[in-house]
């Protein structure tokens, strides 16, 4: 199991006013909830807390983490955004997991999970992007796929295909979301898409806090 002082860090991205008569103290939750986005499964992570002298079960952990409701914080106004998608599976089933974010930065911009990958889906996450942050003026780091491309030109964002540079930071994040989730071979099991897009929506926030 990886050193706790290796999964500690900052805490204070994490909002506890969704905790009501919660009996685990708050130190505690955030920890569990930081170790398991840090990639530990439920069950390392009840292992973890219980060495603290906490003991709590698997849904436990999974229910903070769904009910902190974590995202990437809006307001932002990137030069550049690097914008990719890559697979997720959900219950044997192929999901895509759009992705922005600010290459100077590293920081992640927004996060969705769509059934398929194309150009309506584009739009979609584009027009979501619009309104959490301001793009307008931001060029769009992106590889060759069409559907970004027409989607971007339709919303009339300007956009610069580029496979290498900036764009790696995108590259970097889903390596580090694969390395993350080893644990479950980057599939979620016995979810449904909506709980599994909500834990990439908090582990976006949490990759946020690390930078």
């Amino acid at each position: 199991m990886p050193e706790i002082s290796r999964l500690v860090g900052p805490s204070s991205w994490i909002d506890m006013e969704f905790v009501e008569r919660e009996r685990t103290p708050e130190p505690a939750m955030k920890l569990g909830i930081q170790s398991h986005l840090a990639g530990l499964s439920l069950s390392n992570t009840v292992s973890l807390l219980e060495n603290l002298g906490v003991e709590r079960s698997r849904k436990a952990v999974h229910d903070w983490v769904q009910k902190a409701d974590l995202q990437p914080t809006d307001g932002k106004s990137p030069n550049h955004v690097a914008l990719d998608e890559t697979v997720i599976r959900i219950n044997s089933q192929q999901y895509w997991l759009y992705a922005a974010c600010d290459p100077e930065t590293n920081q992640l911009l927004h996060v969705r999970l769509f059934p398929t990958t194309t150009t309506s889906a584009t739009q979609i996450f584009l027009a979501e992007l619009r309104v959490k942050h301001s793009v307008e003026s931001a060029v769009f780091l992106v590889d060759g796929a069409q559907h970004l491309h027409t989607a971007l030109s339709r919303a009339g964002l300007r956009f610069h295909p580029e496979r290498h540079g900036n764009r790696n930071s995108i590259e970097r994040i889903f390596r580090d979301l694969e390395r993350r989730t080893s644990s479950f071979s980057n599939c979620f099991s016995h979810v449904f898409p909506e709980t599994a897009e909500n834990w990439l929506q908090a582990f976006a926030a949490w990759i946020n806090a690390l930078n």
